[in-house]
This record gives C-alpha cells, sequence and structure tokens, in this order.
C-alpha cells in the first residue's frame, strides 16, 4: 500500500475549496488534512497539521499566498506548495516559483490535474499546468537586476501600505532588514517612492488582495 499524502488546502473561496477536497479525499492514497480560508491561518497551522503538499491560493484577504508561502517554507522546508491560481501572466506564476511553490495549477483545469500535479512534486518533481507552461516563456533582453524572493515579498507588503516597523512584524525580521531591502528594491527597479513601487508592483503581477478588480 502507497504511503499518504498529506494535502491542506488554503483558499478563501468554499466553493472551490470543498470541490477540491471532495475530489482529492476520493483517492485512498491522499489524507485532506484541512482547508483554510487565509495565509495567516495556513502559518499558524502547517507546523501543527505537517502537510506533504499545500494548496495555495495566490489572493486571499489579508496575508496572501505568496508571503504565506515564503514563511511556511521558511519553516517548514520539506513542505511542498502548489500554487491555485487564476491569473495566468508569466509575472504571477515567476514570481510564485521564486519564493519557492513546486507547481502552479489554474483553477479551471481539470480537476484530476491536481491530483496529477500532487503526484508530481512529490516525487520531487516542478508542475506546471498546460496554461501556466504556455504563457512562462524566457525574457530575452532582460537588462534590469532581478528582485529576489525576499525583495518581492517585502515589495508586495510595502506597496500595499504597510510602513517598515509593520513589514518586519508580518516578516518576522528587523526594521533594519527592511530598510536594507527596500532601498535595494528601489535602487533595482528605479523607484524613489512608494507610490512608484505599488504601481510598479500592480503593473507586474506582484500586488494582490487589494481589492481592485480588473
Amino acid at each position: 500500500m502507497s504511503e499518504t499524502t498529506r494535502v491542506l488546502i488554503v483558499d478563501d473561496h468554499p466553493m472551490v475549496a470543498e470541490g477540491i477536497q471532495s475530489l482529492l479525499e476520493s483517492y485512498d492514497e491522499i489524507e485532506v488534512v484541512g482547508t483554510l480560508s487565509n495565509g495567516q491561518d495556513a502559518i499558524d497551522q502547517a507546523e501543527r497539521l505537517q502537510p506533504d503538499v499545500i494548496l495555495m491560493d495566490l489572493n486571499m484577504p489579508g496575508l496572501g499566498g505568496l508571503t504565506a508561502t515564503e514563511i511556511i517554507l521558511e519553516r517548514l522546508p520539506d513542505t511542498r506548495v502548489l500554487i491555485l491560481s487564476m491569473h495566468d501572466s508569466p509575472e504571477y506564476i515567476s514570481t510564485a516559483l521564486s519564493h519557492g511553490a513546486k507547481g502552479y495549477v489554474l483553477k479551471d483545469v481539470p480537476t484530476d490535474e491536481i491530483k496529477q500535479a500532487i503526484d508530481a512534486v512529490m516525487r520531487g518533481e516542478q508542475y506546471l499546468c498546460t496554461g501556466a507552461s504556455g504563457s512562462l516563456e524566457p525574457k530575452h533582453g532582460e537588462t534590469r537586476e532581478a528582485l529576489t524572493g525576499r525583495e518581492q515579498t517585502i515589495l508586495l507588503e510595502l506597496a500595499q501600505g504597510k510602513s517598515n516597523k509593520e513589514v518586519a512584524q508580518v516578516l518576522d525580521i528587523s526594521v533594519r532588514t527592511v530598510e536594507t531591502h527596500r532601498k535595494n528594491i528601489k535602487r533595482k527597479l528605479g523607484i524613489s517612492s512608494t507610490a512608484g513601487l505599488t504601481r510598479y508592483a500592480m503593473e507586474h503581477g506582484v500586488l494582490q488582495g487589494t481589492g481592485h478588480s480588473f
């Protein structure tokens, strides 16, 4: 008998979470250990639930999926995170992967593809669903220095209007560390104002869960 895969579902849409839970529970080798509706709960519960795989929504109230993914993986590095999203833009996908996600699955894929994705990341592979992999193409001629995963996380928090102190509290790092990252972000992007950071984040698919609808 194959070893059971423990799966945690994190999505703020009950119908989505319930649908995925119902699908996964039809497989004997999968145990759904919980369904949560936001990133903060995922951080708080992950160590207790010890999931092998987390299905993580990107856009959720409060703490979003990117920040939650990074913090969880710092604490539980063996956990595999699969991002669930409606967005197929290369910026969203590359940002998710840079934060440590092992795969990216669009919410409109056939439900059995979620099982395929779980199996793939449990084998140590990266999984991008067809729509996601098709939109993720190598960029040529990029001259701007890329942001690190940590810098993208801090950009996300700053772009939502948080102060250096608030960002430090969310990420459990020092204010001085946030200030250093902030300077590096502005240098790399050639942006001097917080408003400019917010605009960049929105245009490049980094800013999420802000209440904007486009």
